[in-house]
């Protein structure tokens, strides 16, 4: 029966990879401008053109379907083209390089403060879990709300995102990286509640205290919604200057712009 399960579960994950076209209108980012922005500890979103994606960003309601961390390029890897650590639907856990996001829009979510050693120690996490496979339950489950997506509640979007099935030995995109980032106790999107302060004089006083929300509850969203993850967009980090667009001569019609009407005589 596992068995069997498993292979249904591959199968899956190989119908829902395959890409869909025109399932994102939003330009992609060049590779080049990404190579020139990007530092190591930073997190690439990525809009999908997958089966998957389609539910993940449904779910989320979100433009984003999946993360990557960026470790650099001397990260060691055996391809030496490799710079990024992700959870791929079919593969697991991998090193991948620049040309896996060259035809997708994305967007670079920046760490802040970091010191040399925590950002060591995030990208050696990240490393470390390269070979563990995705959840396959998390697969299964995503199938599900596919055929078809049904009508989900907005406040429950979030637990249905955390489906997997708990097995350490397998990941999903955010669930990896949120993983990596609490190993250097940096925030995403903790939970704040009042609690009482560790002290015999004070032991009356209440004090709002930060909470670890648990990383299966992250999704690539949340990274972009955090305000601890400073947005790098990399047009206006190459020294955009809107002077120097060239625009249509005035009267000219914009592309997907009706044709006007003609005027009666």
């Amino acid at each position: 029966m596992h068995w069997s399960l498993t292979r249904i579960g591959e199968a899956l994950a190989h119908w829902l990879s395959d890409a869909r076209p025109h399932a994102s209108v939003n330009p992609p980012t060049p590779p080049e401008a990404l190579a020139g922005c990007l530092r190591p500890g930073d997190v690439l979103l990525v809009e999908g053109v997958s089966r998957v994606s389609v539910a993940i960003k449904y779910l989320t309601q979100s433009t984003w379907s999946h993360a990557a961390l960026y470790v650099g390029q001397e990260a060691g890897f055996a391809d030496a083209h490799h710079c990024f650590v992700e959870a791929d639907l079919v593969e697991g856990v991998r090193g991948a390089g620049f040309e896996e996001y060259a035809h997708l829009h994305t967007r670079i979510c920046r760490p802040v403060g970091l010191s040399a050693d925590e950002r060591d120690r995030l990208i050696r996490f990240a490393i470390a879990q390269i070979g563990r496979r995705y959840d396959l339950k998390n697969v299964v489950d995503l199938a599900r709300y596919l055929l078809p997506t049904p009508p989900v509640p907005v406040r429950f979007r979030r637990r249905m995102i955390a489906l997997g099935s708990g097995d350490p030995t397998r990941a999903i995109c955010s669930t990896l990286l949120a993983e990596a980032f609490e190993t250097i106790r940096y925030p995403i999107l903790p939970a704040m509640e009042n609690g009482r302060v560790d002290d015999d004089e004070m032991r009356d006083t209440l004090q709002e205290q930060w909470r670890v929300r648990h990383h299966s509850l992250f999704t690539p969203r949340d990274f972009d919604a955090s305000p601890y993850f400073q947005i790098v967009k990399p047009t206006l980090e190459r020294g955009f200057d809107f002077h120097a667009l060239k625009w249509l001569a005035e009267g000219a019609q914009s592309e997907g712009a009706p044709a006007a009407s003609a005027r009666p005589a």
